[in-house]
C-alpha cells in the first residue's frame, strides 16, 4: 500500500461526489492472489453445479456471478479489513460496520448491464437522509468503459425518496475507469448499474465488498454460508465484522442500560462508548 494515500481528501471525494477511485491500493502479489482466488472459486462452482448466472440480475449468462467471496477464501477477508478501504468505510459510514454482502461480478465480452440501482435502497426504506451503507470496488483487472466498467450517477446521493429518482436513468449515467489493483468507494446512495461489455475477447472481473451500519440486518448470514472449520480460523475483529459475534446490535442504545457508579445514565452519552 501506498503510504502517501491521502485518505482524508479522499473522504471529502466520497462525500461531495458519492464515490471515488483510489489506484494502487494493493500489492501485485495480494492482486494475484485474489485473482487466482477467483478462478478457483469458478472452478469449484462449476464442479458443484452451482450456477455462476443469475437470470433475476443479468441479461444474459456472460455474466458470471459469484457470492460469499469470504465464506471462499482467506484473502477476501484480508481484503475486507484492508486498511485503506476501512478508513473510508467508516469516514462515510462511521465507525460500527457490519459486511453485509461480498460479491464477485466478472463480465465476459457481450455481458449487459443490470438495473439501475442503490444499494442502500435495497436494505433500508427511504428516507435516505444519511450513507448508512457503503459499497468498495475492488478492481481485479484494468476496468474501462468498454469492458463494462460500473456506471454511477453523479449526485444521486442526493436523492432521498423513491419520487425523486428519474426514469430514464441509464442515460444519466456515466462510467469510471481503473487500473487493476485499485478499489472504486462508493456511497451506498448512489445510484448506479454493471456496464456492458462491448469488447471482442476482454474479460472483466471485480469484487463488490458491501458494508452496512450494524444496525442494518446483513443480506448474507456468514454463518450459514462460511463452513464451521473456516470460522473457527477468523479471529475477533473479522467475526464481528462478520456479525459472527455472539452479541450484536449493542452500539447505539448500549449506554442506557450500562451502570456508572450505580447512577442512572447520562442521556447524552447513551451510545456504548469502548
Amino acid at each position: 500500500m501506498d503510504t502517501t494515500v491521502d485518505l482524508e481528501a479522499f473522504a471529502r471525494d466520497i462525500a461531495r461526489d458519492g464515490f471515488v477511485v483510489v489506484p494502487d491500493v494493493i500489492s501485485s502479489k495480494l492482486l494475484e492472489r485474489a485473482q487466482t482466488a477467483i478462478e478457483r472459486i469458478i472452478e469449484a462452482m462449476r464442479a458443484e453445479v452451482i450456477d455462476t448466472f443469475s437470470e433475476t440480475l443479468d441479461p444474459n449468462d456472460a455474466n458470471i456471478r459469484l457470492y460469499h467471496l469470504a465464506a471462499w477464501d482467506p484473502v477476501f477477508v484480508e481484503l475486507l479489513r484492508h486498511p485503506v478501504a476501512r478508513a473510508l468505510v467508516e469516514a462515510t459510514i462511521g465507525p460500527n460496520w457490519l459486511v453485509s454482502n461480498f460479491t464477485a461480478n466478472i463480465a465476459m465480452p457481450g455481458s449487459g448491464s443490470m438495473n439501475v440501482h442503490s444499494d442502500q435502497a435495497l436494505v433500508v426504506p427511504p428516507p435516505w437522509n444519511e450513507p448508512w451503507a457503503m459499497n468498495v470496488i475492488w478492481c481485479f483487472d484494468d476496468v474501462h468503459e468498454a469492458n463494462g466498467a460500473t456506471r454511477y450517477i453523479p449526485g444521486s446521493q442526493h436523492w432521498t425518496r423513491f419520487e425523486d429518482v428519474p426514469e430514464d436513468l441509464l442515460a444519466m449515467s456515466v462510467p469510471f475507469s481503473a487500473p487493476a489493483g485499485s478499489i472504486v468507494a462508493m456511497e451506498g446512495r448512489v445510484w448506479h448499474t454493471s456496464g456492458a461489455n462491448v469488447t471482442e475477447n476482454e474479460r472483466r472481473a471485480m469484487a463488490f465488498a458491501y458494508y452496512t451500519r450494524d444496525f442494518v440486518r446483513p443480506q448474507v448470514n456468514w454463518a450459514m454460508v462460511m463452513q464451521p472449520e473456516m470460522q473457527e480460523g477468523l479471529d475477533d475483529e473479522a467475526r464481528r465484522m462478520l456479525g459472527l459475534s455472539v452479541m450484536g446490535n449493542i452500539t447505539i442504545g448500549g449506554g442506557l442500560t450500562r451502570l456508572r457508579d450505580g447512577k442512572r445514565p447520562d442521556l447524552r452519552i447513551a451510545p456504548l462508548q469502548n
